[in-house]
């Protein structure tokens, strides 16, 4: 007596080709961004870290993936690996795939800038 029935009311039924593709359009657009925000720069990231393993050189100073940082003795390019010179004396096999940055053998070392350095240049 205080509680009214409820009836099952029908749902709208002509919505036909419009109503089926709103539902896909915001997946596609979510794609879309994923595609452009995150795949795209990954891939181009992939290419270029590529690269610079595949123009690895006699001479060039490396950093390994485990930060050890070394000059290139000699490569051996059908099995994919390097001997790195570590110090004198010490000279490791590497994989070329596990470097994780080639710095040429032309690249200037960063001048150190301390103040007590700088004062033993000016009086040399």
């Amino acid at each position: 007596m205080f509680i009214s029935p409820a009836y099952a009311q029908a749902g709208e039924t002509g919505g036909g080709l419009l109503g089926s593709s709103s539902m896909f359009i915001p997946l596609v657009l979510m794609f879309v961004i994923m595609y452009f925000l995150v795949l795209r720069p990954q891939r181009q990231q992939m290419k270029r870290q590529q690269e610079m393993l595949n123009a690895v050189r006699r001479g060039d100073t490396v950093v390994t993936g485990g930060g050890l940082i070394g000059k290139v003795a000699r490569v051996y390019d059908d099995i994919g690996e390097l001997d790195v010179d570590l110090a004198e004396g010490v000279r490791v096999r590497v994989v070329r795939s596990t470097l994780a940055t080639v710095r040429s053998s032309g690249e200037p070392v960063a001048e150190d800038k301390t103040p007590a350095k700088a004062e033993k240049k000016k009086h040399k």
